[in-house]
């Protein structure tokens, strides 16, 4: 897709929406997305036994714009690094997940190519994997984070996003309403929302197309607010964050992290969502495999307990062997997974 038919996708509106979004068919489907392995807790087994009339009441109150969303309740994980994460009530994650059944779609028509949070069939495996091929034909890295991402998303410019993307009224009343229910602050979204994920996604979309549009990397990849540049001029490297650094503090008021900002050889290895990827394999960082271990230790704990049930303790135990089969961990793997039993 050339440079002028990108923009020509970027820039068309979408109308007509929000009614598809109400509708009794796309809550319900909602409805159930949400319920996923929540029916046991006691908010989503309260909306799941009264699900119709539920749905309907939400409906009512979406269509005749008298829904107001319920605080956000925020509480603080470390993994690694303390993060302040904010789950909604049930009934908004409902209305989250009605909205993105259309808003993805909507967004994907506009995303570059290797763009992998929040999209069907890409994801952090293809992100490494992508990053790793970048690494066999390039000479140097630059790696940037975005200090403070989901905190510093500036409500005002995300929504400007948003209207030239959408020109559907009560859809853009609906998304400004769960931007705003974020403690009524101007900038920051919750991480635990699904709608904050894509919203998070989106937001960078404007940088994702100056990199490949106006600067012509083709060296470029990203993940949420991680993000790689390949290349053989270390020099041009430098001039590229310096570009990059403005362009975000000027058109989406954010910085970049100094300390996580890097530029190195390729042979060095690449620090990249949890692994250092080299041209020739992939590894996993020691800190991560302490965290592994932890976690291990958490589901067996929550299986021992009755917590979760064998079922799900098995789906547990066969992703985090997936994820870690991505890298060379095959002699940690059966060291961890040979505790377990």
């Amino acid at each position: 897709m050339g440079l002028v038919e990108r923009r020509a996708v970027s820039m068309k509106r979408y109308g007509n929406l929000f009614e598809k979004i109400v509708s009794f068919e796309n809550l319900l489907a909602a409805a159930q997305k949400a319920l996923k392995g929540k029916k046991h807790k006691n908010p989503a087994a309260a909306f799941y036994f009264n699900l119709e009339n539920e749905i309907i009441t939400l409906q009512k109150e979406l269509r005749a714009k008298t829904y107001v969303p319920g605080p956000i309740r925020y509480f603080f994980i470390r993994e690694p690094k303390l993060r302040k994460i904010g789950a909604s009530e049930f009934r908004d994650r409902v209305v989250h997940h009605a909205a993105c059944n259309y808003l993805e779609p909507l967004f994907e028509k506009s995303y570059i190519y290797h763009s992998y949070a929040c999209r069907e069939g890409k994801g952090t495996h293809r992100a490494i994997r992508n990053a790793q091929k970048f690494c066999r034909r390039s000479d140097y890295f630059l790696k940037c984070d975005i200090r403070k991402y989901f905190e510093n998303i500036d409500h005002r410019i995300l929504k400007e996003m948003l209207n030239r993307k959408i020109k559907d009224p009560d859809l853009l009343w609906l998304l400004d309403i769960i931007i705003n229910s974020a403690a009524g602050e101007k900038t920051g979204i919750p991480i635990g929302n699904l709608t904050s994920q894509h919203f998070a996604n989106f937001y960078l979309d404007k940088l994702d197309h100056f990199i490949k549009d106006k600067l012509q990397v083709n060296g470029y990849l990203r993940y949420m607010d991680d993000f790689l540049l390949f290349g053989n001029d270390k020099s041009n490297l430098h001039q590229l964050k310096a570009t990059i650094s403005a362009y975000l503090e000027d058109q989406l008021l954010l910085e970049l992290k100094e300390k996580a900002t890097v530029i190195a050889p390729c042979i060095t290895g690449v620090p990249f969502l949890g692994f250092r990827i080299f041209p020739a394999l992939i590894r996993i960082k020691n800190e991560n495999k302490r965290r592994w271990l932890k976690k291990l230790k958490a589901r067996r704990e929550d299986f021992e307990s009755g917590t979760i049930d064998e079922e799900r303790y098995s789906r547990c135990l066969a992703s985090m062997a997936a994820h870690l089969k991505i890298a060379s961990t095959y002699h940690f793997r059966r060291k961890i997974f040979h505790a377990v039993y």
